[in-house]
């Protein structure tokens, strides 16, 4: 079994009612359940939320939504593990399922790479599977800004550094995190147990801001990505 959960709760802070905001002419969730379709390979694709709106928008674009989430499990802290293992426990798929947790906010991503990502799980890696894109400058060399408008090196130890000689570091792209139902029941840490698959930086916006969401909506029309093509 192959289940898709897209977990959009109704109260962003940062950008106000973010899951059902127009995108490119459809409620920003819209697009995630659009790939999801046309990646094709899901059984069941479901949402949990704990906001009407969001469920009625999800059921018009073709997602179950089988159970609304608890007010316990859609604050501000509440982390994505959790929020999965609660709909694993009512969906009740067996451990061994491809379970695939899908932003709601992804309007770039390409359904070839849940494909892709799927085939690294399923060809026998451990915990789970996700995108990430390399820092376009060294982290090491990073520096902390103080409100006065001072700066210092967050690691002393490599101002002197050469940047080619720092490893790249990555960050995650904030799109989807594939896992067997048994690794997110059992409530591992992502990071610390994970394949990952290296995007180009430039494809990448985690959507946190309105800055964020004005450079995915260029990015958009300057690259239209496969999601937009074909039918529902």
């Amino acid at each position: 079994m192959r289940l898709a959960v897209i977990p959009a709760r109704g109260g962003s802070k940062r950008i106000p009612r973010k899951n059902v905001r127009p995108f490119a002419g459809l409620p920003m969730i819209a697009h995630a359940l659009r790939c999801a379709q046309r990646s094709g390979v899901f059984d069941r694709i479901v949402v949990s939320t704990d906001d009407a709106e969001i469920a009625a928008i999800a059921r018009e674009h073709g997602a179950d939504t089988p159970f609304q989430r608890p007010a316990a499990l859609a604050d501000d802290h509440t982390p994505t593990v959790p929020v999965i293992a609660h709909a694993l426990d009512a969906l009740q798929p067996p451990d061994d399922a491809a379970v695939c947790c899908l932003y709601p906010g992804v309007p770039l991503l390409d359904p070839a790479l849940l494909r892709s990502a799927l085939a690294v799980l399923e060809g026998g890696a451990t915990g789970f599977v996700f995108p990430v894109a390399a820092h376009p400058s060294p982290v090491q060399r990073a520096l902390l800004r103080a409100a006065d408008g001072s700066s210092r090196p967050m690691q002393p130890e490599h101002s002197l550094t050469r940047t080619q000689d720092l490893p790249p570091a990555y960050f995650d792209a904030g799109q989807f995190y594939w896992g067997r139902a048994a690794a997110w029941r059992a409530g591992l840490p992502i990071h610390q147990h994970a394949h990952t698959l290296v995007l180009p930086a430039w494809s990448v916006v985690d959507i946190d801001t309105e800055e964020d969401w004005q450079r995915a909506e260029r990015l958009y029309q300057a690259w239209r990505p496969a999601a937009t093509t074909g039918p529902v």
